[in-house]
């Protein structure tokens, strides 16, 4: 659901940025206390769950890659809110997914770079706005543990996406630059993206349950499932006393990490060869009812890694391969670094007792 540039007038384009820019800033702030360690975190997780951010974002980029068919000539993606909300918070995840777009249109030329508040605000706040609601409010009446967390995400998944693209309508409404019936573009929007939700769904829920399998504590939506042992003293039940905090040792990312950044690679770097050549959703609406006519060249579009493809190199295979990497490694190094930062400001803002300021 990348928009291109072109698709949006300027001023509309430019009041997204200023909406995407303005969020930015609240989830830094956000971040921070999810980040920060315990005392911001509001439980156990958040001191481990910072290193593991940059991973994120990294591998949303690479199965971003991974078109999938979902109808006669069209295909989709993941957009990636729910799943980095659900596994490092919402205000991380908004984080997460602006750090992934910005590389796609910097260094691929994938969504326009006048476009990029738009996409911002659609791929990135909106998804994780109602994904996060929604699994937040079902894990308020489903049973504590670790399959309603997975229930959940699966439900915020499949609804953000065709939330997703009813905010892209509502903003091609007030800023198209070409004169189509927004009702066929809403109801063509909204029913190639119901369908692209179930590969979101699908996708999401396999990741934030497998997880939670090896390492729930680094699961931002499945803290505080862990239930206090109970005991029977004198005919009635107590808690029993809280287990000792694991050490340093036994809380190593590392594992998880690696495994991760592996998963990755190999997904972006072999996998995506077999990817939907097909049109994602968006393309495929857009020369439906004819909303691409006035699209733009973009900017970068002689980047050496256009169009997710190394510049010289013949091999398509390869060619690709080596840009899916590229990428990869590009995202988990902005992002890590990013993260890192957010996770320094607010340690040194709990060291000192006060609250961290937005940048």
């Amino acid at each position: 659901m990348h928009v291109p540039d072109g698709f949006i007038n300027t001023p509309v384009s430019v009041a997204a940025g200023v909406v995407a820019a303005a969020a930015v800033a609240v989830s830094l702030r956000g971040a921070r206390r999810e980040l920060g360690g315990l005392s911001q975190a509001g439980g156990p997780g958040g001191e481990r769950t910072a290193p593991l951010a940059g991973l994120v974002a990294a591998f949303i980029f690479a199965v971003q890659m991974l078109n999938f068919p979902v109808a006669a000539g069209t295909s989709g993606h993941l957009l990636g809110g729910a799943l980095a909300a659900v596994l490092v918070g919402p205000y991380t995840g908004v984080l997460c997914v602006s750090v992934v777009l910005l590389m796609q249109g910097i260094l691929f030329a994938d969504g326009g770079l006048t476009a990029l508040g738009v996409n911002i605000t659609v791929m990135g706040v909106v998804t994780v706005v109602i994904a996060y609601g929604v699994f937040r409010g079902l894990l308020k009446v489903l049973p504590a543990g670790r399959r309603s967390v997975t229930v959940a995400a699966f439900a915020g998944a499949l609804l953000s996406v065709p939330g997703a693209a009813a905010a892209f309508t509502a903003v091609y409404a007030v800023g198209g630059t070409t004169d189509v019936p927004l009702g066929k573009v809403l109801t063509a929007m909204v029913g190639v993206h119901v369908l692209i939700g179930i590969g979101e769904a699908a996708i999401t829920a396999a990741t934030v349950g497998a997880v939670i399998a090896v390492r729930p504590d680094l699961v931002h939506g499945a803290r505080g499932l862990t239930t206090r042992l109970k005991l029977r003293i004198g005919g009635e039940l107590v808690d029993a006393p809280a287990p000792a905090a694991s050490p340093v040792a036994a809380r190593s990312t590392t594992a998880v990490w690696a495994t991760g950044l592996v998963t990755a690679l190999v997904l972006a770097g072999v996998v995506s060869f077999y990817a939907s050549a097909s049109p994602d959703g968006l393309e495929k609406v857009a020369a439906d009812q004819g909303i691409d006519q006035k699209v733009e060249e973009h900017a970068a579009k002689d980047s050496p890694l256009a169009d997710y493809a190394v510049k010289d190199v013949a091999d398509a295979r390869l060619s690709g391969g080596l840009a899916g990497a590229l990428g990869v490694g590009a995202t988990v190094a902005v992002g890590t670094g990013v993260f890192w930062v957010v996770r320094r400001r607010a340690n040194a803002a709990d060291a000192t007792g006060a609250e961290p300021s937005a940048v």
